[in-house]
C-alpha cells in the first residue's frame, strides 16, 4: 500500500443516489459509498491510509470506470486497484474474493465464506463485508442472505436493490 500526501475526491451521480469516492492521486480507492459527503467516508480509511482531501471533478480512470459500469460495462470497475487496511489475513483475502463475484452472480454469506476458504466463518466473511470501505469497487452488494434476500447494505436496500437489478439479478427483500 502507498502513502499519499492527499486523498482525491468527488461526488458521481448515479441512477442509486450520489456516490463518493475518495482515491489516491494514482487512481487506487481506499473509499467509495452512497453519499453526497465525501468526507463522512475518511473514517472508514484506516488510519495509516487516512491523508487531508482534494476535491476533483474527474478522477481519470476511475471515474470512466464507474461511467462504463453505469452504461451496462459490469465488469469495468474490476479493474481499478483498491487499497484498504485490515489487521487480518482472512479480511484481506474475503475481500479479493469478493472482488471475484460476478454481477448479476451474487452469492449468499454461507457461499461467501466458503469462496473465501473458510465454510464455517460465516460470520467472518458477513464482517468482511460491514467493513468494507470500497463500497461498489469491493462489491458486497453482492451477497445474500441465506434465503435469497436482500439482507444488510451500509448504503441501504434502496442502494443495493438498484444495484443488484442494474447487473441483471432482482431479489426479494
Amino acid at each position: 500500500m502507498s502513502s499519499t500526501s492527499t486523498i482525491d475526491s468527488t461526488v458521481f451521480d448515479t441512477p442509486a443516489g450520489p456516490l463518493s469516492i475518495l482515491a489516491t492521486p494514482d487512481g487506487a480507492v481506499r473509499a467509495a459509498g452512497f453519499t453526497a459527503d465525501p468526507g463522512s467516508l475518511l473514517p472508514l480509511v484506516h488510519p495509516s491510509l487516512r491523508a487531508p482531501l482534494r476535491h476533483r471533478a474527474d478522477l481519470g480512470p476511475v471515474t470512466a470506470a464507474v461511467a462504463s459500469y453505469l452504461d451496462g460495462d459490469l465488469a469495468a470497475i474490476d479493474a481499478v486497484p483498491v487499497e484498504q487496511h485490515t489487521p487480518g489475513v482472512f479480511m484481506a483475502h474475503a475481500w479479493t474474493v469478493l472482488r471475484e463475484v460476478k454481477p448479476g452472480e451474487p452469492v449468499t454469506y454461507t457461499a461467501y465464506a466458503g469462496l473465501a476458504g473458510r465454510p464455517a466463518a460465516v460470520r467472518a466473511a458477513a464482517a468482511a463485508c460491514a467493513r468494507n470501505a470500497a463500497a461498489l469497487f469491493v462489491p458486497c452488494h453482492r451477497v445474500l442472505r441465506t434465503d435469497g434476500t436482500l439482507g444488510g447494505y451500509r448504503w441501504g436496500l434502496d442502494v443495493k436493490k438498484w444495484l443488484l437489478g442494474h447487473e441483471g439479478r432482482l431479489t426479494g427483500s
